[in-house]
């Protein structure tokens, strides 16, 4: 298996390029503008792009994933509940997404929007058991998602609530591997260190080693951060429902 990530300033963000190097089927999850960098580095790793994938429709940024899939002659996917304005391939709950020996399992894990999912990786060259998971603004290193950018967040905290559940049930040694880090506006304190495991995060991870749905809630509505300039514009650029070219 091969996976790269790449960090991005502008905006905070981080993104993947993964899959199976022997069978020559690759995928990005969340890329952002410029897409030379995948481009680049999938032709270097002999990792051609099949599938690109947005984990949700974001609010903070452009995707370049459309461009990407264009560029490239991949699928582009999102959860089947996403709404837009275009067609996309339609990704469904515990659907796995084979990539030669590489295995996507995709979990819908809502909150942050409606639509979110992630992507539990597994390398069969090693073993059949899960090895990392892809979570982006659902779970990152430190904190969660904020949930009312895509609807209510009192409503957005408890489906988060619940979609952190399916994250919680994993192994401890899963490794984590967010959307996003420091600097981001999708979720507060968050470390400037891109990777963490699901047994670190439960210990140490206010928000996800809560158990009580209700103090969940109350945390998650307490200091929200100011929400990204032109979020509702950006989401709507992204789902196709909007002419906005916001940078």
């Amino acid at each position: 298996m091969i996976l790269r990530q790449f960090l991005h300033y502008d905006p905070i963000a981080a993104s993947y390029l993964l899959g199976c190097v022997g069978k020559g089927a690759g995928a990005v999850i969340d890329p952002v503008y410029p897409i030379e960098p995948y481009l680049d580095m999938a032709a270097m790793t002999g990792t051609p792009i099949r599938i690109v994938i947005d984990t949700h429709l974001h609010a903070d940024h452009r995707s370049a994933g459309r461009a990407l899939a264009e560029a490239t002659g991949a699928d582009y996917a999102l959860h089947a509940s996403a709404k837009t304005g275009y067609a996309f391939r339609s990704l469904a709950d515990r659907e796995q997404i084979v990539l030669g020996n590489v295995t996507l399992e995709v979990l819908h894990t809502p909150g942050h929007t409606p639509e979110h999912i992630s992507l539990l990786v597994t390398d069969h060259t090693r073993t059949d058991e899960p090895w990392t998971v892809l979570t982006g603004h659902t779970l990152m290193v430190g904190d969660v998602g904020r949930t009312e950018l895509a609807t209510d967040a009192a409503i957005g905290a408890l489906t988060l609530f619940l979609g952190l559940e399916r994250l919680k049930r994993l192994p401890d040694h899963i490794e984590v591997l967010p959307g996003a880090f420091a600097g981001s506006v999708c979720g507060r304190g968050l470390s400037g260190k891109a990777v963490s495991t699901i047994g670190f995060e439960r210990r140490h991870n206010a928000a996800f080693a809560m158990t009580d749905a209700k103090s969940f809630v109350a945390f998650m509505l307490e200091n929200i951060p100011p929400a990204p300039p032109q979020a509702a514009e950006l989401r709507a650029w992204n789902a196709g429902l909007s002419p906005v070219h916001a940078a």
